[in-house]
This record gives structure tokens, sequence and C-alpha cells, in this order.
């Protein structure tokens, strides 16, 4: 099986139509360049050059094998040299994922430091539930993603790395009718309560503080994973908005939320992770884009 180095031989040949001067190009002995055309020659069965006079030049299976190898080297240097640019960043694409509350909270700063330390990469965010992001990871859509892993057991293809917990209350307007004082969790639901799509167990645990069977789970007021549009929500209506407190805070220093004094709400958080699958070599921009996310949280 002919390999490039022999290519190269071939058209250092072609290039100087001299033994010597091709070997010297190449850095070879003479007889050294000589065994490798020669090899050439059996590996193809082809008479490549003609060596008549004194003078050296491809035969018409030369010229047709020339012309190929020199398309051949071309892309392989291209390859060589996309590949150190890739080791860079200054080429490629980084698909991951991000839950509602890390990307309300975490991902802007990220998004903003992976476009200035990599311009030329190509960015694709997919902001999704984590069971829609998990699904994503397992068909190898995205290369990692930042989510809420409550609900994600011990998996053995899955690397869950901890990255930090936000803790979650209730929230509403300022001025709305449960601003102040302290009330129950179900003077709250008679208001609505929004909250971002919640996992099966933890609907159940609401429907216990409703005193409602498992059969009858509460339905909530509004779930959407846009955790910007549920904080717009509680603060133009009286609806109650169930977020972290990390979410929330931009809100409350605007003074347009207030955290609700909601004596038997049970202390919720989520547990916020990277998520890959194991056993893959992560790439650069993505190595980078894990360390910004863990830079963010310490």
């Amino acid at each position: 099986m002919m390999n490039l180095n022999q290519l190269e031989h071939l058209l250092a040949l072609d290039d100087t139509r001299h033994f010597a001067k091709a070997a010297d190009k190449v850095h070879l002995s003479q007889p050294a360049f000589s065994r490798s055309i020669q090899a050439l020659e059996r590996q193809t069965n082809l008479i490549l050059f003609e060596r008549k006079s004194g003078e050296i030049r491809p035969t018409p299976a030369g010229q047709f094998l020339i012309d190929r190898a020199r398309q051949l080297i071309l892309e392989a240097r291209a390859v060589q040299r996309d590949i150190h640019l890739y080791q860079r960043g200054e080429v490629g694409e980084l698909a991951f994922g991000v839950g509602p509350f890390p990307c309300a909270t975490l991902a802007r700063s990220v998004i903003e430091n992976i476009r200035n330390a990599y311009p030329k990469v190509a960015l694709q965010t997919e902001i999704a539930s984590p069971a829609e992001l998990l699904a994503m990871l397992v068909r190898e859509e995205i290369e990692f993603f930042v989510a809420d892993t409550g609900d994600i057991g011990t998996v053995p293809f899955l690397q869950i790395e901890p990255l930090m917990r936000q803790y979650g209350h209730l929230y509403a307007r300022c001025g709305h009718p449960l601003a102040k004082g302290k009330h129950t969790f179900e003077q709250a639901w008679e208001y609505g309560i929004a909250s971002v799509k919640l996992p099966a167990p933890l609907k159940a645990g609401l429907g216990q503080l409703l005193q409602q069977s498992n059969r009858n789970l509460p339905q909530l007021a509004l779930e959407c994973d846009d955790v910007n549009l549920l904080h717009q929500l509680a603060v133009n209506t009286n609806t109650v908005v169930a977020s972290t407190d990390l979410a929330a805070k931009p809100w409350i220093d605007k003074q347009q939320l207030v955290m609700l004094d909601i004596s038997d709400f049970p202390k919720l958080f989520s547990n916020i992770s990277i998520v890959s699958l194991g056993n893959r070599v992560r790439s650069p921009v993505a190595s980078y884009a894990t360390a910004q996310f863990r830079q963010l949280v310490a």
C-alpha cells in the first residue's frame, strides 16, 4: 500500500527530473530515494518514469499518478492545517445544552467568553429541560449540557460533574396581596403558580401540600422553560412564580419581585451539574466552555 511519503517522493522527482536533486529535496540519500520510487512502481505494477539519454520524464501512467498525487497531497496538507487550527480553536463548532435556570443565570457570561476567546468557532446552544437535553446528548447532538440533575440517576455511560446548588422559593410582584406577612402554599396556589416544567415526583410533592392524590396531580398555571418569561409574567400579573434565588435576583434588585414568606413551603433546590458522555475526549472549545462554567460559580 502506497503512503503519502512515497507520493511526496514521486512529486519531488517530477519537479526536479533528477534523482539526486529530488533526494536532496526530501532529505533522503539517493539510494534510499531510488528504492522508494522502485517500491512505488512495484506496488502499482506500473512504470512511472522513463530514463532515456540521461533524461527523466514521467510515462503516461506516471503522469496519471502524479496528477492524483498532487490532489491527495494538497488535501493532506489542508487536513493538517485544519487540525492545527482546530487545536487552537480557530475552526470548528460547539453544540451544548443548558437547562432553564443555568440559561437564565450562567449561560450568557459563558457564551460571551467563548465568543471572545474563539470567535471563529460556530456555537449552537440548546435550551431545554434536563430530560430533553439528556436525549440530545445520547443522540450525540450536543457535546455536553449544564442543567439540574436531580432526576438523572446513576447511569454508567454518563459523566456528571456537580457544579452548584441553586435554592428556590416563590416570588410575586411588589404590591401583590401576598407580598407582606406569612402565608401558606395553598394561599399562593390560589393565585396560580408558574414554573419550569416539573418532573412527576416534584408535582406529587406539591400535590401533598395541597392534599391531592397522586392520581390528581396539581395543574400549574403555566409551565414554561423560559425563566425570564416566567418572571415577567409575575411582574405584570398576580401569578406567583417558582424560581431560584439566583435567577430572581435581578428582578429583586430592581424591586420588581419579592420573595414570599410561605410557612409550609419545603426547602427546594436545583442541583446544577455538567453532564457529558463518559469516555469521550472533549474538543478544545468544549473544555474551555466547561472551565468557564466552573470559574463562574467558583
